[in-house]
Formats: structure tokens, sequence, C-alpha cells
């Protein structure tokens, strides 16, 4: 490739047509002549580099000298030019394109991408809900940001619940000047979620409710201000705590085994009457007692009971106001339980995990172990 600027006589028309057919003529046979990338990218150096490429020089040296009335007819045939010189530079780039994509052997195996995995808690999740639907349950859910209505006044919590205060409930602020029914706060629980399908269903509902929670907790091995919670709702009528028993008792067997046993102790939750704590035979030791268990042979694992029929009337009251005629939960004719799990103890148990920060630490070693 030559550097010579070409020397320009005149600038009448004639002049200029000829020197452009030139330099044009010049810029066809070198780019024709191109084989590989280095080539290439001397070609575009040598026409269009931003301080010594041969256009920039020739168009210096030709406008310096240019009377006015010859400069833009002179730029437009430099323009010209360029365009000449990107479009060969373009038509260059896509036939190596085309003939790299044409030697691509289809024969050889592919790159894959390897598949991310569910996080151990959200598998846990899908696990007890997956459960509870080959009962017939249906999976309902719900808002995080709750009114207090919602959350504690229809599960008959009173207004001076130890629950309510802000040392154990992220209150949202700004609230003070709404009602005390509808300010909002972060969900203690599911069991909002009841409320609100009572509300918009009749019976029969059967519902299991997974969710993620808030409360007021400092974090440590067992405690985490967000956690996650199971919660499932039956009502319908002649539904007994009999009912109650044998779905819970056959929703352990089928989580930690046929061999696992269950057992109920007298507990107590605003939201249900009678309550009980329901504990399952220790998984690790068989019943013969560890320390996981404390050597008691058993591990407390969620809560239940028969709901109140304070909170059949305060649905009633809130469906009254769409059909003031509205019994679909008279007490009288209607019954059903309920009950709640913490998601991130049944995985700690499934899957031997002492510290429930392990579950939010992001830290990849922790978690591919669950690939």
């Amino acid at each position: 490739m030559t550097d010579t600027i070409p020397q320009l006589n005149s600038y009448d028309p004639s002049a200029l047509d000829q020197a452009f057919a030139t330099l044009s003529e010049e810029v066809r046979q070198q780019s024709g002549s191109l084989k590989t990338s280095e080539e290439q990218e001397a070609f575009r150096l040598h026409w269009l580099g931003r301080k010594q490429g041969r256009l920039k020089l020739i168009s210096e040296a030709w406008l310096k000298s240019a009377p006015a009335e010859a400069r833009k007819p002179l730029g437009m045939q430099f323009n010209q030019l360029k365009q000449q010189i990107e479009q060969a530079l373009e038509a260059l780039a896509a036939t190596k394109s085309s003939a790299t994509v044409q030697g691509i052997d289809i024969s050889l195996p592919g790159s894959a991408r390897r598949p991310g995995i569910p996080h151990p808690l959200l598998s846990t999740m899908h696990e007890v809900v997956r459960v509870f639907h080959q009962l017939g349950y249906s999976t309902n859910l719900g808002p995080q940001v709750e009114s207090d209505f919602y959350n504690f006044e229809a599960l008959n919590f009173p207004p001076n619940h130890p629950a309510r205060d802000t040392q154990d409930t992220l209150q949202i602020a700004g609230q003070q000047v709404r009602p005390s029914r509808d300010r909002l706060l972060m969900r203690t629980h599911t069991s909002p979620v009841q409320i609100r399908t009572m509300i918009a269903q009749t019976p029969p509902v059967r519902i299991v409710i997974p969710g993620k929670v808030h409360r007021n907790d400092a974090a440590d091995a067992t405690h985490s201000p967000i956690f996650h919670q199971i919660e499932g709702l039956c009502v319908d009528t002649n539904i007994t705590f009999s009912d109650l028993k044998g779905t819970l008792d056959h929703a352990m067997k089928a989580l930690f085994g046929s061999a696992v046993k269950t057992r109920f102790f007298p507990s107590f939750f605003p939201f249900t009457e009678p309550s009980a704590d329901v504990q399952i035979s220790c998984i690790f030791c068989g019943g013969s007692g560890c320390r996981k268990c404390k050597h008691s042979g058993w591990i407390e694992l969620l809560g239940c009971g028969m709901v109140d029929p304070a909170v059949f009337a305060a649905v009633t009251a809130e469906r009254r106001k769409i059909d003031p005629a509205d019994d679909a939960y008279n007490p009288a004719r209607i019954s059903g339980f309920a009950f709640g799990m913490g998601v991130e103890r049944i995985a700690m148990m499934l899957h031997g995990v002492s510290d429930i920060g392990h579950f939010y630490s992001g830290d990849m070693r922790f978690l591919e172990q669950f690939a």
C-alpha cells in the first residue's frame, strides 16, 4: 500500500472526478486482495486511521489550498470514498462470519450450561406442599405487608396481646393516623391468608399456605427476622380433632418415613381451641434418646388446633358487609382445623444443618452440597 498523497493541480469538477476515481480504484484493488484479519486491520488503519490515515492526510492537504466554492463538492467526494472503504470492510467481515458458521461441525457435542438447583428451603417447602396436594389441598398465597385486622384482629388476638408489640412485630412507619385495624405491618405468620380465603370462599375449604414471614427477632443459630412457614386450613361439616390428628400423622410419615410416630400435647393459640403442639419421634435416634432430641426421644415440630368460633365470627362479620344474610361460616354447622410449621426447622432436620444462618449466607460451598 502506497502512502503517497496524490497531487491535485485543479479543483474543477472534471479534475476532482478523475482524482477520486483513481483513489476509488486503488481501494477496490487493495480490498479485493485481503486474506487475513491482520491484512484487513492494516487496510483499515491505512485508509481510516485517526492520526495517519491516508484519507485524513489527503483531505487536509487538498482542503488547505481549496477555494471556497470547491470545498462542498470536495467534501461530498470524500464522504463517498469513505463510505466505499467502510462498505468494503463490512463485506469482508460478513464473508468471514459466514465462513465461520459454515465451518461448524454439528456432530460435535455442544457446550452445555450447568442448570441451577432449587435452594434447600425452596425444595423443602415444595416437598411439604406436595404431601398436602396429594391429600386434596390447594395452594393459596397472600401479601407480606398485611393489615392489623388480617394479621391479628380476625385471628382473635386481643388488643393488648404481646405479639402486637414492636418487640415482636415489624410495624410499617407512619400508621398512627389510621384506624387500628387498618395499620400495616410485616405479616408475622401466613395465617392472614386463612382469613382472606374464608372471606372470599364458602366451605368446603382445604388450603395449604407457604410463604415468607417477618418477626422482630435477633438472628442466632435458631432464629432469623425473616423465615418461612407452611400453614394449612380445612373447613367443612363434621371436621373433628381426629381428622386433624390423622392428617398430620400421615404428613409426618410421608416426610420423615413410615416409622415416625406423632404425639399431641395441649397448648394455646388465640385462633384455635382446643390447641396442641405436635411432636414426632426423633428421626436421628429412632426415639431412644440423643443430643438432638435432648435425650427425650421426641422433637417438637409444629402447632395445630380446631378453628376457634371467634375466628368464624370475624369472617362472618366481613362477609355480611356484602351479604347481610350470609351464614356460610356458622360454627353450629361447620368446623375446621388449622396447623402451621416452620420450613427452616424441617430443612435443618432433614439436612442436618445446625445454624439457620447458613440458608441465608449465600455461601456457594454450603449450597452446592444440595446439588
